[in-house]
C-alpha cells in the first residue's frame, strides 16, 4: 500500500489485514509503556488545513507510540494565512525529508492532487487522506468498522465463525446528512466491501446527487428502519457546510431523523449505536441515545488510536506481506 486515498483502495483482504493488525496495535494502549520501536527515525507531518480533536491527536499519538517523530502543522499559523498554495506547501514540507504526509483539507481531491505531485518530483512521500471536503475519509471508516467487528464478535461468541463473518448479512443504517458526509461515503464503500447491508436514512434534501448508484438501499423512515438494523451511525448535521435550507427548524429534523430518547426503544436488542463526532446533542442524537448502554461512540474513539497505528505502520514498511508485525 503506498498511500490510503479512499476506502475503494482496500479490498476485503487488505481491510481484514488493517483491522487485525489493528488488534494488536490495541494492545499498546493498555500497557503501562505505550511504545513500539518499529517507526523509530520515520518523520510524520500531520497537514490539517481544517479543524479537529480527534482525527488529528489520533494520528499523532499514533504516530509516536510507533516512537516516530510527528510534526504538526495546521493552516493557522502556516505560510497558508499568508497566501502559500497547496502546491507550494505540501511540495515544501515534502522537500524537507519526510516520509508521510497525513492531510486534512476543505477540498475535495487536495490529498489525491498531493501524491500526485510528489510523483511527479520522485518524491517518496506516502499520503494518507484524514477527511478531504465531502469527498472521504478513509481511516475513519476503518475504525467504525474495528469498532462494528468487535461488537459483533461479541455477541457471536462461542458461535463458528463463517468466513465472512462478522459482517455478512449485518444491516447498518448510516442515518442524517449524506449530502456532505466524507464518512457516510467511506462507510458505505467499506462496508460494502466486508459484506454488510448499508442503509441510508435521510430526508430528500440530504442525499447527494448519484446516490442511486451506490450499493445501497435508501430510505426516508427512520422509525421504520430502526427495528430492522443491526447498527445505527447517526452523521452530525454539518451546519457550517449549509449554505440553504435543507431543512425547515432544527426541531423538525430532530422530530424525524434524531435518534431521540423514545426512538431508543424501537432498536433491536443489542443493536449498535455509533457516531463519528463531533455530536450535536439535542440534535442529530440525543444524550440518551449518545450515553446509553449501546453506544460505541467512545469505542470508536479509542479505536482511532490503533487503526491509526496499523495504517501507518503497513505504509511505513513496519509490517510484512502477511501483515504480521516485526
Amino acid at each position: 500500500m503506498r498511500h490510503l486515498l479512499s476506502a475503494a483502495d482496500l479490498d476485503a483482504a487488505g481491510t481484514t489485514s488493517l483491522l487485525d493488525l489493528g488488534e494488536e496495535m490495541a494492545l499498546v494502549q493498555g500497557r503501562p509503556v505505550k511504545k513500539l520501536p518499529a517507526l523509530r527515525g520515520r518523520t510524520i507531518v500531520n497537514l490539517f488545513f481544517e479543524d479537529s480533536t480527534r482525527t488529528r491527536s489520533s494520528f499523532e499519538l499514533a504516530g509516536k507510540w510507533l516512537s516516530a517523530d510527528v510534526i504538526n502543522i495546521s493552516a493557522k499559523g502556516s505560510s497558508v494565512s499568508k497566501g502559500e498554495s497547496l502546491r507550494d506547501t505540501v511540495l515544501t514540507v515534502a522537500s524537507m525529508g519526510v516520509d508521510a504526509m497525513v492531510v486534512r483539507h476543505m477540498a475535495s481531491g487536495a490529498p489525491l492532487q498531493a501524491a500526485r505531485w510528489f510523483a511527479d518530483l520522485g518524491l517518496g512521500v506516502h499520503v494518507v487522506n484524514a477527511g478531504d471536503g465531502t469527498h472521504e475519509h478513509p481511516t475513519q471508516a476503518l475504525l467504525d468498522a474495528f469498532t462494528l467487528r468487535r461488537h459483533f464478535r461479541a455477541q457471536e461468541d462461542g458461535r463458528p465463525e463463517d468466513p465472512q463473518a462478522p459482517f455478512a448479512g449485518r444491516r447498518i443504517a448510516v442515518v442524517g446528512d449524506i449530502t456532505h458526509s466524507r464518512v457516510a461515503r467511506s462507510n458505505v464503500l467499506l462496508l460494502a466491501t466486508l459484506g454488510a447491508q448499508v442503509v441510508l436514512v435521510a430526508p430528500p434534501t440530504l442525499l447527494p446527487a448519484g446516490v442511486d448508484g451506490w450499493p445501497v438501499e435508501v430510505r426516508d423512515d427512520l422509525d421504520a428502519v430502526l427495528g430492522e438494523v443491526d447498527a445505527v451511525m447517526m452523521l452530525r448535521v454539518q451546519r457550517e457546510r449549509m449554505s440553504g435550507g435543507y431543512f425547515p427548524t432544527p426541531r423538525e429534523y430532530t422530530v424525524g431523523y434524531g435518534l431521540t430518547r423514545a426512538r431508543l426503544g424501537l432498536l433491536r436488542p443489542g443493536a449498535a449505536i455509533c457516531h463519528p463526532g463531533p455530536m450535536n446533542r439535542g440534535l442529530e442524537i440525543s444524550a440518551d441515545a449518545a450515553d446509553s448502554a449501546g453506544s460505541l461512540i467512545l469505542d470508536q474513539v479509542a479505536a482511532g488510536v490503533a487503526v491509526r497505528m496499523s495504517v501507518l505502520y503497513q505504509l511505513l514498511g513496519g509490517a510484512d506481506e502477511s501483515g504480521a508485525l516485526r
